[in-house]
C-alpha cells in the first residue's frame, strides 16, 4: 500500500513539474531576447492609429535585441496620392541620418593616420584660415563681422561646436546660408563647401554647441584624403562590404519604384504628398549633412556594426576605443537637451533621470528632417529605427518609439 501511495505521488509531482514547465514554455512563447511581443503590439496599434488620423503617411519599423530580430513591420502608405502601400524594403530620404554614415567614414581615415582630431581645417582646407564671425545673427549674411580668435579645428567640426549653422534657426543669417548652400544651384560638396565658408559663422569656434553643415566639411575631406569621392569611398569601404546594397546618393532605375515620397500637411490640414520632392537620380553634392537614400534594414546593419563595436561578420570597420570616442560626450555642457550630450556623429544619453524619458545611459542616436529615426542602446543589446516621410521635423515619434520599445522589455 505504501509503495502505491508513493508511486501515486511520485507520478502526482512529475504531472505537476510537466505543467509548470509547459505553463512556462507558453507565458515565454511570445517573449522574444527578453522582448514581449504582446506588448510590443501597443507600438504596432499606436502607429496604425497615427495614420488612421492622417498624421503620417505610412511607416517601416524594424528592432533587434542581442542580435535576434523582435520587430518588423510596415504600415500605411508610401505614396498617399497614389495609393501605394508601405513596404518594409522601401527606400527612405534619410536625410541627416547621413551624418553618422559619413563621420564613421571619416573616422575610418582617422584611424589611417590621415589627421589629429585637434588639427585646424585649414591645414587642409586653406579657406577656413580667415573665417569671420557675425556679430548680429538678425543683420543677416552682410551684417558686421569680426575676426575668429582661434582655428576651427576637425574635433569642432565632429561635435558640431565650430561656430557653423545649417541654416534652420529661422533668423536672418540663418536665411541667409539655407539660401545660399541648399537653394543655390552647386556643383560638388567642394562648392557648397566654398559657399559655406564665404559666409560668417554665428559664434566663435568652441564657445557654443549648434547643429551645423559641419559633416559637408566631412566629405570633403573623406575627398582630400582618399582620393576618391565620397559616394566612392562609401561604397567601397561601407556600403559593399556591409552589405548596404539600398544605400547611396541616388537610387538605381530598377529601384526608384520602391521609393517612398515625403508628405506635408496641406492648407486644410490633411496630410497629402508634398508638391515638392528632392530628385532620386542625378545628384552629384556627395553631402555629410544630408544626401543618403536608405531602408530600415540597410540602417540596421550599419547600426549592428557600431553595437558590435565596429566589427561585423569578421570585419574590422573601426576600433572599439574609436566607437568610444564617437559615443560619449565631447562637448561639456554645451549641448542643450537635458540629459544629452553629444559625441562624433550621434546624440548621447548622459543623464536617465534628465532626459524625463525611458532608456539607458550611454544610448546614443539621430534623426532626419522627414522623421526618420534610431537610437542604439549598448547596456541593453538594443537598436530601434523608425523611419516615415513627413514634414516638417518633429521629435515627437522619436520619443515614442522609445517608450513602446523600453515598455516591451520584460527581463
Amino acid at each position: 500500500m505504501k509503495t502505491k501511495i508513493a508511486l501515486i505521488i511520485t507520478f502526482l509531482l512529475i504531472f505537476v513539474s510537466i505543467s509548470v514547465t509547459a505553463q512556462q514554455l507558453l507565458e515565454n512563447h511570445d517573449v522574444i531576447a527578453g522582448i514581449s511581443k504582446d506588448r510590443l503590439e501597443r507600438y504596432d496599434a499606436f502607429l496604425e492609429h497615427e495614420i488612421e488620423l492622417g498624421k503620417i503617411p505610412g511607416a517601416v519599423s524594424l528592432v533587434m535585441r542581442k542580435n535576434k530580430v523582435i520587430h518588423s513591420a510596415s504600415y500605411g502608405y508610401k505614396s498617399l496620392s497614389e495609393n501605394l502601400e508601405m513596404e518594409e524594403d522601401g527606400i527612405f530620404h534619410i536625410m541627416s541620418m547621413t551624418k553618422p554614415i559619413v563621420t564613421v567614414a571619416f573616422m575610418m581615415l582617422y584611424e589611417e593616420g590621415y589627421f589629429q582630431l585637434w588639427d585646424p581645417v585649414s591645414k587642409y582646407i586653406p579657406e577656413f584660415t580667415d573665417l569671420k564671425v557675425a556679430k548680429d545673427v538678425l543683420q543677416g549674411s552682410d551684417g558686421e563681422s569680426e575676426e575668429i580668435k582661434s582655428q576651427v579645428t576637425i574635433h569642432q567640426l565632429l561635435s558640431h561646436t565650430a561656430g557653423f549653422s545649417h541654416g534652420l534657426s529661422g533668423n536672418k543669417l540663418d536665411n541667409d546660408i539655407a539660401k545660399a548652400l541648399y537653394m543655390e544651384p552647386q556643383k560638388d560638396i567642394e562648392s557648397r563647401v566654398n559657399t559655406l565658408v564665404s559666409l560668417p559663422l554665428i559664434g566663435q569656434p568652441g564657445e557654443q554647441w549648434n547643429y551645423s553643415a559641419s559633416p559637408d566639411v566631412l566629405s570633403l575631406l573623406i575627398e582630400k584624403f582618399s582620393g576618391m569621392t565620397t559616394a566612392k569611398f562609401l561604397q567601397d569601404r561601407l556600403f559593399d562590404p556591409l552589405g548596404m546594397k539600398d544605400t547611396g546618393y541616388n537610387i538605381a532605375k530598377e529601384n526608384q519604384n520602391r521609393w517612398v515620397a515625403v508628405h506635408n500637411y496641406n492648407e486644410e490640414g490633411s496630410m497629402v504628398n508634398s508638391e515638392q520632392q528632392l530628385p532620386f537620380e542625378g545628384n552629384t553634392v556627395f553631402g555629410g549633412t544630408h544626401g543618403l537614400f536608405s531602408t530600415a534594414a540597410d540602417y540596421m546593419v550599419f547600426c549592428q556594426m557600431l553595437l558590435n563595436n565596429g566589427q561585423w561578420k569578421g570585419k574590422q570597420y573601426l576600433s572599439p576605443k574609436t566607437v568610444e570616442i564617437m559615443t560619449i560626450n565631447q562637448v561639456g555642457d554645451l549641448f542643450q537637451a537635458p540629459g544629452q550630450g553629444f559625441g562624433f556623429g550621434f546624440g548621447v544619453t548622459t543623464d536617465l533621470a534628465a532626459t524625463k524619458s525611458s532608456g539607458s545611459v550611454g544610448q546614443y542616436y539621430w534623426g532626419g528632417a522627414y522623421c526618420t529615426y534610431f537610437f542604439i542602446d549598448p547596456k541593453e543589446e538594443l537598436i530601434a529605427i523608425l523611419m516615415t516621410q513627413v514634414q516638417p521635423y518633429n521629435d515627437y515619434y522619436s520619443t515614442v518609439m522609445r517608450q513602446f520599445i523600453y515598455q516591451a522589455i520584460t527581463d
